[in-house]
């Protein structure tokens, strides 16, 4: 994640979200890669936030991850634009859907099983038009949900294309956490309901990764460092 606060560099990263792509498509090691915008408020509401930009990449390993962070021309090039970043190293423990017709992430667990230490949750959907206002009428109770969880140690909600293709992406400090949230009777788990009867996405990933570093920090601090240790 990059924070931009000027408003020339909010206009520079802009123009990166199609300059950008000529760096990513000459990695021939980043076997997926995603330029997003972000949400304002908790992070998963409609209005787009201009002052924070998002990568994501998928790296064949993670000293690959480090090497490219550190050297490629792109990702330097945002750090010096930006007035903060912040990345987290992640290994996928269970996937299933598809992102673009394609599937990432591979991984390293089950779907079932438990991670201890950090784990993350990404889910991934693009909306169909016909259900825009039925989604985004569910949303503000989901995101009043996340942002009152106290487990929640960093979240935020991004996306290639505002309002139709949404990615959700919340950092807790187990599964057991993370499972409880999504599957009590509240908003969210009335949402998915929903979601699943209603044929709501055109096309969805879920995705749950260890988190096994992070670099940088996001508001002043490394968001996850109340937490008592980055998982092994």
């Amino acid at each position: 994640m990059h924070r931009f606060d000027s408003a020339a560099a909010r206009l520079w990263v802009l123009s990166q979200m199609a300059l950008a792509r000529l760096s990513f498509r000459a990695m021939p090691d980043c076997g997926f890669w995603k330029l997003c915008g972000s949400g304002t408020g908790e992070g998963f509401t409609p209005r787009p936030n201009t002052a924070v930009w998002a990568i994501l990449a998928a790296w064949p390993d993670a000293a690959t991850a480090e090497r490219r962070l550190d050297t490629a021309p792109v990702f330097r090039r945002w750090r010096a634009k930006a007035s903060e970043a912040y990345t987290l190293f992640l290994a996928p423990t269970a996937a299933r859907g598809a992102w673009s017709a394609q599937a990432p992430f591979r991984p390293t667990g089950t779907i079932t099983g438990t991670t201890t230490g950090p784990v993350a949750a990404l889910t991934r959907a693009t909306i169909r038009p016909r259900f825009l206002r039925d989604f985004w009428r569910h949303e503000p109770k989901i995101s009043a949900a996340i942002g009152s969880d106290p487990n929640v140690a960093f979240k935020i909600g991004i996306g290639e294309l505002p309002w139709l293709h949404q990615v959700t992406f919340s950092v807790w400090p187990d599964t057991a956490s993370m499972a409880h949230f999504a599957r009590a009777d509240g908003p969210h788990a009335r949402a998915i309901r929903a979601v699943r009867e209603g044929g709501w996405f055109a096309e969805e990933l879920y995705a749950r990764f260890r988190v096994t570093g992070t670099r940088g920090t996001w508001g002043g601090s490394d968001p996850l460092a109340k937490l008592e240790r980055l998982a092994a």
